[in-house]
């Protein structure tokens, strides 16, 4: 399997020639040259390795099939390493559990940072030192996180062989419990950076480094952002389990449709589902549920693609998705176009950064995305999470932290008789805890571990949003 960029100006490479990197050289994202296709007999076969050896395994088979230049027994090494229930608190890693009406929400933050990016930032910290292990190589890695990638990637990350994390979050736009996970650890080599600005203008950040191929060359500059090929393909996987358990809990076959609404913010989380789909995993509806950052919601529903400022950039209860500049988007564009790389290259390269939209209402090829793609969207307000919280504790007695009740507000919307929806969820409560209250008069459950995690010493560093400035700190973190 090779991968080729979503501008195709950059000659196709392997799995391991891409895993440290983020953006391809020419700006693109990378995406596999073909995804591999599932018939009913592998799927049902993929759905007895899940039910007999357990996620791991299930991890192993999917991968394997993106990854040849890793040996066989390394990979699934590396996979049972990964997932094991001491670390996601489960057997199944990822299980599902039942509303009502065939609506599930699918278990994903149970892992150490009690969100989902551990699902994929896990396998990614495995992968890292393994590949580093063997080349001799040291990784600078530059991130930008909303809230939960920043913890996932540096707490999979810490104490890892050659490795160093820069991570730029927005100051202050954070929820107490999130900035305390990140600027409390110490380890030597996490270095946490609080930009004065927006998600997006850490982004812009981590591409503009990832651009400067001098640069990027030099310091031996990754990414853990899920423009990073790697993390997406991990998140693929808990696609194909939640399918599975939903059909083995209604004693169905592998022919039966599920559908999943995905919180969506960068579109990285609910692409792996658009892989999963690409592959031939029965989904019948792949359902973007935004917050009032709503411009993937306004996509999917007019064909515009309109980036927001960082001031017309709203904060929210729900902060992990307030973003209104979606990395991973490109990649599916790329698909919707028939991997037509020019055209691709011509939105996001050139319309993106001068107009700050473009509009393919007219194009053919958006008209039939949902038909062939399966994209619906809807849209969840602070309200709107407040009401579902309440709903969600009162009828099922289970607490939903704000970004899940963006997804099940949505789901419910577009819920189909006979068709399962599962929701897939973001972050366990505790992680927005003034939101809870709000909502219920409570407190979340807090896991020992983290009592007092608030009051502990801070390390971090504010910087302006200048790319120059972010530069010059990781030489001088690097003269070493």
């Amino acid at each position: 399997m090779r991968y080729i960029s979503t501008r195709s100006k950059t000659e196709s490479r392997q799995f391991c020639e891409i895993l440290l990197e983020g953006l391809a050289p020419d700006g693109g994202l990378y995406l596999p040259e073909h995804y591999p296709q599932l018939n009913l007999a592998e799927l049902n076969r993929l759905k007895d390795v899940f039910e007999q050896d357990g996620y791991a395994h299930l991890a192993f088979e999917l991968l394997s099939l993106f990854v040849d230049d890793i040996p066989a027994s390394d990979l699934k090494e590396i996979c049972v390493k990964t997932y094991r229930a001491e670390v996601f608190g489960s057997e199944l890693i990822a299980p599902i559990r039942h509303l009502e009406n065939g609506l599930y929400i699918q278990a994903l933050s149970n892992g150490p940072t009690l969100a989902f990016k551990d699902m994929a930032m896990q396998l990614l910290g495995n992968l890292f030192e393994y590949q580093l292990a063997r080349t001799g190589r040291r990784l600078n890695i530059l991130g930008a996180t909303s809230g939960d990638t920043g913890s996932a990637a540096e707490y999979a990350m810490r104490g890892k062989k050659g490795v160093r994390v820069f991570m730029t979050s927005p100051e202050g736009r954070m929820s107490a419990f999130q900035q305390a996970q990140m600027f409390s650890l110490t380890d030597e080599n996490i270095f946490n950076i609080a930009i004065h600005g927006v998600f997006d203008d850490c982004q812009d950040i981590v591409k503009a480094v990832s651009s400067d191929l001098a640069f990027k060359s030099k310091y031996s500059i990754g990414t853990v952002n899920s423009i990073n090929w790697a993390r997406l393909l991990a998140q693929v996987v808990y696609y194909f389990a939640g399918y599975f358990q939903v059909i083995a809990q209604n004693k169905m076959n592998c022919e039966q449709r599920v559908s999943f609404t995905v919180p969506s913010g960068n579109f990285g989380n609910i692409c792996a589902g658009h892989v999963a789909k690409m592959m031939g995993l029965p989904i019948d509806q792949l359902v973007v549920a935004t917050n009032e950052n709503d411009v993937l919601d306004e996509f999917f529903k007019t064909g515009v693609y309109k980036v927001r400022t960082s001031a017309n950039t709203h904060e929210t209860t729900s902060p992990s998705m307030d973003i209104s500049k979606a990395s991973n988007f490109e990649r599916f564009v790329f698909d919707m176009l028939h991997r037509d790389s020019e055209l691709t290259y011509s939105l996001f390269a050139n319309q993106i950064p001068s107009q700050g939209y473009f509009d393919l209402s007219k194009n053919p090829l958006f008209k039939d995305a949902h038909q062939k793609f399966g994209f619906l969207s809807g849209k969840s307000t602070h309200k709107d999470r407040i009401a579902t919280i309440k709903e969600v504790y009162k009828n099922y007695q289970q607490m939903i932290d704000p970004h899940t009740a963006d997804g099940v507000k949505v789901a419910k919307e577009f819920a189909l008789a006979g068709t399962p929806m599962v929701v897939l969820e973001t972050a366990l409560p505790i992680k927005f805890a003034s939101t809870i209250v709000e909502a219920l008069g409570v407190e979340p459950t807090r896991p020992a571990k983290f009592e007092g995690i608030e009051d502990l010493p801070k390390k971090v560093k504010n910087m302006p949003s200048d790319v120059n400035v972010v530069k010059h700190f990781i030489e001088e973190q690097c003269k070493d």
